[in-house]
């Protein structure tokens, strides 16, 4: 059984990692709002959620730059290097979170909360840094707009869609596999 459920998270994990290098090819036929979607963000969270905190760490923190390495989306330095420390935070998280918290719906909201707010931190401390290293200065303002403002769109869509998947995977019994 362990051996099934290693491939389960290794194909979901696949399908995530294809997703999220998808992803912004939809939204981005939206202006104006396609990057504010943020569609990289929810497939590495539903990887959290479903195979747990290490396999949501390596796809969150893969997907930008291999979607920046083959792409050229989002451009290599700063944007790809900071979301992937931010995605690997998300998938991280979420995954240690929904493992560790009773399995009641509102702990799956509590989860991609703090999910959310951990890996914008963790944004806003990586593009500090690299725009520092740079000569530059990243300020509040700056954090705020990148982190929250420009967000908020993508905000709205994972708090909504995301606890309903996982409630639905759940009713179904494929989230038994985050042990």
């Amino acid at each position: 059984m362990k051996n099934h459920k290693n491939i389960f998270k290794l194909t979901a994990s696949a399908l995530c990692l294809a997703l999220a290098y998808v992803l912004p090819f939809l939204t981005g036929q939206i202006p104006e709002v396609g990057a504010m979607l943020l569609p990289m963000h929810i497939p590495v969270l539903i990887c959290g959620f479903i195979c747990g905190w290490t396999w949501g760490l390596g796809v969150g923190f893969i997907a930008p730059l291999f979607r920046s390495l083959t792409l050229g989306r989002p451009p290599l330095f700063p944007s790809a290097f900071c979301m992937a420390f931010e995605l690997a935070a998300y998938g991280a998280v979420c995954g240690l979170m929904y493992k560790l918290l009773p399995k009641k719906k509102k702990y799956i909201y509590v989860s991609l909360l703090i999910s959310m707010i951990v890996g914008r931190i963790i944004w806003g401390i990586v593009m500090a840094i690299c725009v520092s290293a740079d000569g530059g200065a990243f300020t509040f303002g700056a954090f705020l707009a990148g982190a929250i403002t420009d967000a908020i769109p993508g905000i709205i869509i994972q708090i909504v869609l995301i606890p309903i998947l996982i409630m639905v995977l759940e009713k179904n019994k494929v989230l038994n596999l985050n042990d």
